[in-house]
């Protein structure tokens, strides 16, 4: 007799799809967000390198060129300040960014789930 089938490849593909189905929620709200949320952490802390941040907010009162006048300090930590704010609010906007995909990640199946029973209760 066969060992494998029509009917046995038939029920093993089925099984599989059903299990698919029913994972597939599982999945997206646990491993798919932690690797999501990995990702979009690594892409935030490589804008915030990008951009130098830490490293300006860190010296806004070391003088510039090694002018240790008043002057200098002065001119030094207003060109600084007005770049923290610059950089920092490029940064909060591409914190902005990734708090909204993480959200639209989160509401995604949902809105389709939703689209899906609207469609068919037209």
């Amino acid at each position: 007799m066969f060992r494998h089938n029509f009917l046995t490849y038939s029920g093993k593909i089925i099984t599989q799809i059903l299990w698919e189905i029913f994972y597939f929620p599982l999945w997206w709200y646990s491993v798919g967000f932690v690797r999501l949320t990995k990702n979009v952490f690594h892409f935030w802390s490589d804008q915030q390198q990008a951009l130098g941040f830490s490293v300006w907010a860190k010296n806004i009162f070391v003088p510039m060129y090694g002018q240790h006048d008043w002057s200098g300090r002065i001119i030094s930590f207003v060109i600084r300040l007005i770049q923290i704010i610059v950089r920092g609010t490029i940064l909060l906007f591409w914190l902005l960014i990734v708090v909204i995909i993480l959200i639209i990640w989160l509401l995604l199946p949902l809105l389709l789930l939703l689209a899906l029973v609207f469609q068919i209760s037209k």
